[in-house]
């Protein structure tokens, strides 16, 4: 089965039924699946080969969904790239694949031998030869290359088959979003580029309408979610803390049945007020880079299991490693693992790290964390970031979800800075509803009543905005580099 069997057959069955909002723009099934073919025959008249490398840099569009699912149909390889990275960012990424083109946004070339920017793919829109275009490629073959989110270092490309992307596809409409149906709508306010371009096919087998939000922002997503009357969405928690903020949600009427999330954990606080707001239909995906979104997935009627990050997905198997990859038992903490179809093939390039994160056949996460009795797993945090203090382990995770259950404290990031007496000395930085009327003090005084003496704060900053990735993760990497520089 080739993805671009899954586009012919959905124009097929939903012909000139709407497949893709974007503003004013509305494009059918049997259009997306034109689209695609006049783009994919367009970049192999430019010379470029099946298996050739190339970078998409675009802003949530439906032009950036179209150059996605040609490339797939051409055979060619995309190289994940996000209009909110550095050009640096960007230069890596190019160079570190070996890309031969990009399809970009930007006014700058770059060092590929084919630049195609806005003007141009316009024109590969209205390519003459607009008939089937697809490449028949072994499932095994590199599909996509997915950088890590370089939250501990260089960022790592991960090859991505054809393969994983069905099995990807697969667990969404069998145990994430099974409810999509024709009449569903689903609205894209999360980066394309990274966990809500995801959703993408799952909707396009179902039939259902793709709404692309060009840019996040709270007030513009509450109005056009009110707008559309879209049923699924997918946030990160940082998006759903903002849009909790906005003075206009409470008088919205909205029509969501099922909000997924993912990408980071989520405090229990803001689940809370995020039920309370919205109801029981919040289903939660854990995944990573090598694993794309597709580890656990917690439905909806499980949130009463606070921490949770739900059971494996129907065909995922997960098991808790201690150090030496020996299996613990329940309630015990060590190193989340799994196995499955869906897991990338490879780091490109990366011989040795690959060996390492796929030892004994199981792709060790690198996330810490246990299973219980009824085999749900919990996430404690990254193994990386884990901190030692006075002897004690403190995962970070923990202290701030007690610091995010504090009225108006909006994020938060801890961090160990080095200390002659306690190794690890604990720190914070904080973001908040209203920092002029802020009593930190009161935070601090919080903390210490609700944090046992080893794992309270010593020391907390309020900071405008915490540093993130492109994918919205708080990055408590780059945390900790600007408080060692202060």
């Amino acid at each position: 089965m080739q993805i671009s069997t899954l586009i012919s057959r959905s124009a097929r069955y939903f012909k000139d039924q709407i497949c893709l909002t974007e503003g004013s723009r509305d494009v059918s099934f049997n259009e997306f699946d034109r689209l695609t073919n006049a783009v994919g025959n367009a970049l192999i008249a430019s010379g470029l080969e099946p298996g050739d490398r190339v970078g998409v840099l675009l802003p949530n569009s439906i032009d950036c969904l179209v150059a996605y699912y040609a490339l797939a149909k051409a055979g060619l390889v995309r190289v994940g790239m996000n209009t909110r990275e550095t050009v640096a960012n960007h230069h890596y990424k190019l160079e570190d694949s070996g890309a031969r083109a990009v399809i970009h946004c930007d006014s700058s070339d770059f060092p590929v031998e084919i630049n195609i920017n806005e003007a141009d793919f316009a024109l590969m829109l209205t390519h003459s030869d607009d008939d089937c275009c697809s490449v028949d490629r072994s499932l095994d073959a590199p599909l996509r290359l997915g950088y890590t989110g370089g939250t501990t270092g260089q960022a790592k490309a991960v090859t991505l088959t054809t393969r994983g992307e069905l099995a990807e596809m697969s667990a969404f409409l069998m145990d994430l979003v099974p409810d999509l149906e024709p009449q569903s709508s689903f609205l894209h306010a999360a980066p394309i580029a990274h966990a809500s371009g995801a959703f993408f096919l799952p909707a396009l087998v179902r039939g259902v309408r793709s709404i692309v939000m060009k840019k996040f922002d709270p007030g513009a997503f509450i109005l056009l979610a009110e707008e559309s009357q879209a049923t699924h969405t997918f946030l990160v928690p940082t998006m759903l803390a903002m849009i909790l903020e906005e003075p206009s949600l409470d008088d919205a009427q909205l029509a969501f049945k099922k909000i997924s999330y993912g990408a980071s954990p989520i405090a229990p606080s803001l689940l809370e007020r995020s039920e309370k707001q919205f109801g029981r239909i919040f289903a939660q995906c854990y995944g990573q880079a090598e694993s794309p979104m597709v580890i656990t997935f917690l439905a909806p009627e499980d949130h009463d299991r606070v921490g949770a990050c739900g059971r494996p997905f129907s065909f995922v198997d997960c098991a808790v490693f201690d150090e030496n990859d020996l299996p613990l038992g329940d309630g015990e903490v060590g190193e989340i693992v799994c196995r499955g179809p869906q897991t990338m093939a490879y780091y490109w390039n990366r011989a040795e790290a690959t060996e390492k994160v796929f030892r004994n056949g199981w792709l060790h996460t690198g996330d810490l964390g246990y299973r219980d009795k009824d085999g749900f797993y919990y996430l404690v945090d990254r193994k990386n970031d884990m901190l030692i203090s006075g002897g004690y382990n403190v995962y970070p995770r923990e202290v701030e979800d007690v610091l995010m259950a504090y009225d108006g404290v909006l994020e938060a990031a801890v961090v160990g800075l080095p200390d002659e007496k306690w190794g690890d000395r604990i720190h914070a930085a904080v973001a908040v509803r209203d920092p002029e009327t802020f009593d930190l003090e009161a935070l601090l005084s919080y903390a210490k009543a609700n944090l046992a003496n080893y794992k309270k704060p010593k020391s907390i900053e309020v900071w405008e905005d915490l540093p993130k990735s492109a994918a919205n993760k708080i990055l408590r990497r780059l945390v900790k580099e600007r408080l060692m520089e202060s």
